[in-house]
């Protein structure tokens, strides 16, 4: 399984970015995909996942300007974030875990799930203020 990730770079605060991510090598029949990213000197912290059925969760303070999307076809994730702050300068990853099962997890109770996923290399964002 391979997953690139795609559509960093440098905005404003207040700005927009989409991010996409296609996976390959992946046949999965049910599945979770997620989006984290991690800040200089921090954790890494989930953004938001989706499960095969289309149920999307969000977590922390990203609710109300994020929108986590698939391509079940393509099998390409997307990540549209609205209303951007400086303090979301960080790489931004791509994972997927063949299990719908914990696809709600968030905070320490993720951590495991996630430890059996498949991971890309992640897209870089930097907000300016």
């Amino acid at each position: 399984v391979v997953l690139v990730e795609s559509g960093g770079g440098s905005v404003q605060a207040g700005g927009s970015l989409t991010l996409a991510c296609v996976a390959s090598g992946f046949t999965f029949s049910t599945h979770c995909l997620g989006w984290f990213r991690q800040a200089p000197e921090s954790w890494r912290e989930g953004v938001g996942t989706i499960d095969s059925d289309g149920r999307a969760y969000y977590f922390g303070s990203v609710k109300g300007r994020v929108t986590i999307s698939q391509d079940n076809a393509k099998k390409i994730l997307y990540l549209q974030m609205n209303s951007l702050e400086p303090a979301e300068t960080a790489m931004d990853y791509c994972a997927v875990v063949g299990t719908r099962v914990g696809c709600a997890l968030e905070g320490p109770r993720a951590h495991a799930f996630w430890r059996a996923g498949y991971w890309g290399q992640g897209t870089q964002v930097t907000v300016s203020s």
